[in-house]
């Protein structure tokens, strides 16, 4: 059916113009929700549509739509907003490659999946929920299976698919007037989330939130746990983008060769990687994916770009192209970074410390300079190797490019959060701000 899709639009698109694009794509999902111990919503949806983009006379057009009768009009539509656009020889679509076939991004289980089984997920989450003396805030569950073509003039032709399930739990509970709260999620390409190790933890870290004391301001050692890292790395990483680093917007525009993290540390971004969440056979522009090293034993290698900003910047796209469906034009992000650290640090090695489980307010940080103030959420203290009493009430400030020239692993499961692929980090001399 695609391919048939497909041909329609090559025929339609071949009529206006030599250079095109066609970016064809469908997803199934799956989606329940509660409110409490309530479920409270539950939907399936099918979504598909065409995005088209044309090239003429170096102006670039682009128009979509989910009307399969009209894909005539949106390619006319692509050529008439080519025409509206000012010329820029930047503009060109991706080259044919050796596109790499991937492992472990499908999980049949997802054809066999009903509404009633996802809701049957919830329903226990919630038992185990109030086993643990817990009340739900919210929770929720997610499954999706997505399809895409990209084809264009150059002779790209690659067809992907995948799935993904994700569930998150919010609880708080109060006891002898005290009240805590607690939050996490899991997500996988196949269907094997464990629910019951989810709900266990998030329960558990609720319950050791409970009777916090106050600490004092001080520079430390500061384990943040998978999601609280994930939060602060999202402004680190974005000093890879090519675009921030074409418009001057990134402190690494000028670093490459210069040792920007602790030696320790390697950063890849790998679509290759086998059953990860960002895992691809191709961008959304259609170039082959490729391994990308960022940092090697903490020296600046490269940037992540597509190709309109590797033309600008006078070097090759790294794969980096990616869409959020078939009504955008893609856009530079990662697809999975993983954090190698050469040696890890064991928690029995920290003498003083504090652990953060999550940080509040980490879309703050200023994505320039990489300064933040952060508060800690679910946070406690580390004592001779030991974590010991919930912090009432911090703050964590400094700034990320340095926080990871100062960056050890800790030596724990790897896990991935968005699409950092990490341990928990391990900071030294980080200022916590006790309130």
């Amino acid at each position: 059916m695609i391919y048939e899709i497909a041909d329609k639009c090559v025929k339609e698109v071949e009529k206006l113009s030599d250079d095109w694009e066609i970016y064809i794509a469908s997803s199934e999902c799956i989606e329940v929700e509660s409110k409490r111990d309530i479920l409270n919503f539950a939907k399936e949806e099918i979504e598909s549509g065409v995005g088209i983009r044309i090239l003429k006379d170096n102006k670039m057009g682009f128009a979509y739509t989910s009307d399969l009768d009209k894909i005539s009009e949106t390619a006319q539509k692509a050529l008439d907003n080519a025409k509206l656009n000012k010329v820029d020889e930047n503009y060109e679509f991706a080259a044919a490659g050796d596109v790499k076939e991937v492992k472990g991004t499908y999980d049949k289980s997802y054809d066999d999946l009903s509404l009633d089984e996802c809701c049957e997920f919830l329903e226990n989450i919630i038992a185990r929920s109030k086993e643990n003396y817990c009340e739900i805030t919210s929770t929720g569950f997610s499954a999706m299976k997505e399809s895409d073509l990209i084809m264009n003039s150059n002779g790209v032709s690659i067809y992907d698919e995948g799935t993904g399930f994700s569930g998150g739990l919010s609880v708080n509970i109060e006891k002898d007037g005290q009240f805590a709260t607690a939050y996490d999620y899991v997500s996988s390409r196949k269907l094997d989330l464990e629910y019951e190790q989810l709900t266990d933890n998030v329960c558990q870290l609720a319950h050791d939130s409970l009777n916090p004391k106050s600490i004092e301001t001080k520079d430390c050692d500061v384990v943040l746990d998978y999601y609280a890292a994930s939060g602060l790395l999202s402004t680190f990483i974005q000093g890879f983008i090519g675009e921030n680093v074409l418009r001057g917007r990134s402190v690494l525009h000028d670093k490459v060769g210069e040792e920007i993290t602790d030696s320790n540390l390697s950063i890849t971004d790998d679509p290759l990687l086998e059953g990860a969440m960002g895992t691809c056979k191709a961008d959304g522009e259609g170039t082959a994916s490729q391994k990308t090293a960022l940092v090697e034993d903490g020296v600046l290698k490269s940037f992540i770009y597509d190709i309109y900003t590797a033309n600008k910047a006078g070097c090759k796209t790294t794969s980096n192209g990616y869409r959020g469906s078939y009504l955008s034009t893609p856009g530079i992000s990662p697809s999975n970074l993983v954090f190698n650290f050469k040696n890890e640090v064991a928690l029995d090695e920290i003498d003083s410390g504090v652990l953060t489980t999550s940080v509040l307010g980490a879309h703050t940080a200023n994505p320039i300079s990489g300064d933040f103030s952060v508060e800690a959420n679910n946070a406690f203290t580390i004592e001779n190797g030991e974590i010991c009493d919930g912090v009432k009430k911090a703050m964590i400030s400094g700034n990320i490019y340095e926080l990871m020239k100062k960056c050890d692993g800790l030596k724990s499961e790897i896990k991935q959060k968005g699409p950092f692929i990490i341990p928990k980090l391990l900071v030294h001399d980080l200022k916590v701000i006790g309130l």
